[in-house]
């Protein structure tokens, strides 16, 4: 993909936060699963970092390296005709120098968005101070306009709500100050995981006066009641990922009992599909 080609790629990703209807992002972990997405007519393909890690053999938290991480996103941007937006937890790096390489080999992936996480670890002790945070995605903007460019479009993620961090009478006001900050830097979309209430949602999108990305979960309200509220992004996470190993779990269960192969063939997506989706210039 030529440089001119991926920067109209970050245009039209861009774009779709801002687009009469919300965007709807069904995350992939491979080649076969964003195809699959595509074909059903997705007009952007998100990454999930969960997703590509677990296939791989590693935890989620960016315990898989960055090359193995992009290796995925490249062969994903490679295979679909849509914009790749790449799930890329907090950069694969602690310091400005190497988030600024980070993002140049995230640009050289073919990708032409990313989400980029304000936590290092799994508590609140990992929470990066807004200062730095500011920083990292001053670097990612300028970074990637320098190589791309134009910057890369940026969903920038608070995990207040997630993991979650503070006291509950504070959260609301954490994420809105930290959202908005992010906002103002250069951030395209602001995400906040882990916010089920509708009111709440109500009252963030209000608040934070961005294009907002919600996390799917069993507690959120449907997409349909998201648009309502004015979300302009939801985004499914390893969701679909961990549905198919469900269905992986439920289908050898019953092999392994010996009873039947009934659920294997529930839903099969035919192997000639398959071949044909891989082989797809």
């Amino acid at each position: 993909m030529t440089l001119s080609a991926q920067a109209q790629k970050a245009e039209t990703l861009r774009q779709l936060h801002h687009g009469p209807r919300i965007l709807i992002l069904a995350n992939a972990w491979d080649v076969a699963s964003a195809r699959i997405i595509e074909d059903l007519g997705a007009s952007a393909i998100a990454t999930t970092s969960a997703g590509i890690a677990a296939a791989l053999g590693y935890p989620d938290g960016e315990k898989i390296s960055r090359d193995e991480m992009l290796d995925m996103v490249a062969r994903i941007a490679a295979a679909v005709r849509v914009p790749v937006t790449a799930d890329f937890e907090a950069g694969y790096s602690t310091t400005i120098e190497g988030l600024a390489e980070s993002i140049k080999a995230l640009v050289s992936t073919g990708a032409v968005g990313l989400n980029f996480e304000d936590i290092t670890g799994r508590s609140e002790s990992d929470h990066v101070d807004l200062a730095t945070q500011i920083k990292k995605i001053e670097t990612i903007r300028d970074v990637s306009r320098a190589t791309l460019g134009i910057p890369l479009v940026l969903n920038a993620r608070t995990d207040i709500y997630l993991l979650p961090i503070g006291p509950e009478a504070t959260r609301f006001d954490s994420t809105v100050a930290r959202l908005r900050a992010y906002h103002q830097t250069g951030a395209d979309c602001v995400f906040a995981p882990g916010v089920k209430d509708g009111a709440i949602i109500a009252e963030l999108v209000k608040a934070v006066d961005a294009p907002l990305n919600i996390l799917l979960s069993p507690d959120c309200p449907s997409i349909n009641e998201m648009e309502k509220l004015g979300v302009a992004r939801v985004s499914a996470g390893s969701g679909i990922m961990r549905s198919a190993l469900g269905h992986t779990r439920r289908v050898a269960q019953q092999l392994l009992r010996g009873a039947s192969h009934a659920a294997m063939l529930e839903g099969t997506v035919p192997f000639a599909e398959i071949m044909q989706l891989i082989s797809r210039v």
